[in-house]
């Protein structure tokens, strides 16, 4: 998932959290086996060479991932998608370099990309794919599920008092350490500003961004978003919240705010393009402690 996980916790125990927490990161491992697109025998390898209606028995972690995945795509209009592989390639080169491709290329990507591109059978396990070699990427999905995996394996363990992070872009609150309101955690644009400080307790949010060499495609339009620098998202497991700023930074804000009306727990900070200040919509009552974003 080319990121590195962490995990903060709070235990009588030193020996046995660190032991917990070595349980938890063999499930990072074990689940890049089945969702990295560049394991040749992942699901999700597998899918990528499928004719159109061909289908693919799945492992169970793969079947729930895409079955949120598709989820999100509907509930948020197509704006995130994991589909959207084909349009990547067309417009990046293998070093992540823009390229322009031309309306034929684009075409042909999107007849590849889209929320109906794929059936999922919960009975079965399996999926059907509606087209030849559909390129799924969980980038956007992938490192939530992993550490919403691992804050599950913290609780077997006993382990209730930790904070698990995905990268710079990813973070899952279990309870928070005594006598704090919960655990801080600071947002950064794309400049490395803080613009916010978070208190999170049994709450997730995770980050999206256009910087250097990283690129988000509007599957609408099949072209790079260039409206917005940043997007965050908070919501109550932290697969939906990586699902949600990704979609977030292509929805239009009447969009935005209508779905954040509509799922209560959600929540949205966007940064405009051109250094604007930094908009909310939705629920982040509380996470703020004493004071908003700078800016709002």
């Amino acid at each position: 998932m080319a990121t590195t996980f962490e995990i903060f916790t709070v235990h009588e125990d030193n020996l046995y959290a660190q032991q917990a927490a070595q349980a938890a990161f063999d499930e990072a491992d074990r689940l890049e086996k089945e969702f990295s697109r560049f394991i040749e025998n992942s699901d999700i390898s597998q899918i990528g060479n499928l004719t159109a209606h061909e289908t693919l028995r799945l492992g169970l972690d793969s079947f729930r991932c895409l079955s949120l995945c598709a989820k999100v795509c509907r509930e948020t209009g197509g704006a995130f998608d994991v589909t959207v592989g084909a349009l990547m390639n067309c417009w990046f080169d293998k070093d992540r370099n823009l390229r322009h491709p031309s309306k034929e290329e684009l075409e042909s990507a999107r007849r590849r990309t889209g929320c109906g591109i794929f059936k999922l059978d919960e009975e079965q396990i399996s999926i059907e794919v509606m087209a030849d070699r559909i390129q799924i990427d969980l980038g956007a999905v992938g490192k939530g599920y992993a550490v919403d995996k691992i804050g599950e394996s913290l609780r077997d363990w006993d382990v209730a008092t930790a904070l698990i992070s995905g990268g710079d872009s990813s973070v899952l609150a279990l309870d928070g350490p005594e006598k704090l309101r919960g655990w801080p955690v600071a947002l950064s644009g794309p400049d490395n500003r803080v613009l916010a400080k978070l208190y999170l307790r049994n709450r997730s949010v995770s980050g999206s961004g256009i910087q250097r060499r990283k690129h988000i495609i509007n599957p609408h339009t099949g072209q790079p978003v260039v409206d917005k620098l940043a997007a965050w998202s908070c919501a109550a497991d932290a697969a939906t919240a990586d699902a949600l700023s990704t979609a977030f930074m292509v929805m239009k804000q009447q969009d935005i705010e209508q779905y954040c009306l509509h799922h209560a727990d959600s929540g949205a900070m966007i940064l405009p393009a051109g250094n604007k200040k930094p908009v909310l919509y939705g629920n982040w009552q509380g996470l703020f402690g004493d004071s908003a974003p700078d800016g709002v």
